[in-house]
């Protein structure tokens, strides 16, 4: 049967279609028998998911949580307290044991306040700091305190020679800054009992403190090396550390005096020549 040229005009583009659209290759979607990836915001799920799951360390205002090494001296000291302060507001006797984990105050409990969540802190006898260690297992604090210096009769003697360097950083305006040599030895100032030995306090490096008195207490900071352990008992001279680099990468030792927890200038208690 013959068509009118008209009708075959009209037929081509159909059969045009019909051609092209049957011989075309549709992708069809492959599965392996798991969920492709889903994106959001162009970051995979897994990484929404982690950050949403990921443990949250909230800080409390005016609470510090004990961390592994610290002892209630080296937190008083971050904190410019005292710490007898701290342990009559803690009520924390005497040799002064704090455990990981434990919530302690920063400043006195305001009247009919209620007590903040307190972290449960490990368990008693298996995380007991350092220095209360060495303190429980050596004398008792009675003997110890009849051997330290009376109130305001400590002889100090400076804890290095060198150049005082003008730093201007918040540890710096706490203490002096003494120049030296890497390997240098570094003394104790007076003679006392070892409170803090780490490096666990912020902008310090590896850090000593050594407790005088009830009054005054001392720190020795970036160091190299510690050569004396919480607990022990030192002599005025005594070498306590071997002299590090400070923050500015020079070799130096910070050194500060703290006088019922406040820092107090150095050079009106030193003497004035440093040998």
């Amino acid at each position: 049967m013959s068509l009118h040229p008209v009708h075959r005009t009209c037929l081509f583009p159909v059969l045009f279609f019909v051609v092209t659209g049957c011989t075309s290759t549709v992708k069809a979607p492959v599965s392996n028998g798991t969920r492709p990836p889903v994106t959001v915001n162009n970051k995979p799920e897994t990484q929404i998911l982690e950050k949403k799951t990921a443990p949250k360390t909230q800080a409390i205002t005016g609470y510090h949580v004990v961390a592994r090494g610290d002892t209630l001296y080296s937190i008083a000291w971050r904190y410019d307290h005292d710490y007898r302060d701290m342990a009559n507001w803690n009520r924390i006797r005497s040799p002064y044991v704090i455990y990981p984990g434990q919530l302690l105050r920063l400043k006195p409990q305001p009247e009919n306040r209620q007590e903040p969540a307190r972290p449960a802190p490990d368990k008693p006898g298996t995380a007991i700091t350092k220095t209360e260690q060495a303190t429980t297992s050596s004398k008792p604090a009675s003997i110890q305190e009849k051997k330290m210096y009376a109130a305001g009769q400590v002889k100090w003697h400076w804890p290095a020679q060198g150049e005082l360097l003008k730093l201007d950083s918040p540890t710096s305006k706490k203490g002096i800054d003494i120049s030296g040599k890497i390997g240098q030895r570094v003394r104790a100032a007076a003679m006392g009992d070892v409170v803090y030995s780490g490096s666990g306090l912020l902008g310090y490096g590896k850090l000593i403190i050594i407790k005088h008195n009830d009054t005054y207490l001392s720190a020795y900071a970036y160091n190299s090396q510690l050569l004396v352990k919480e607990g022990d008992s030192v002599k005025a001279g005594q070498d306590i550390a071997i002299m590090g680099q400070g923050n500015e990468g020079r070799p130096m030792l910070h050194f500060e005096i703290r006088k019922d927890g406040k820092p107090v200038n150095p050079l009106e208690i030193l003497p004035r020549n440093q040998s």
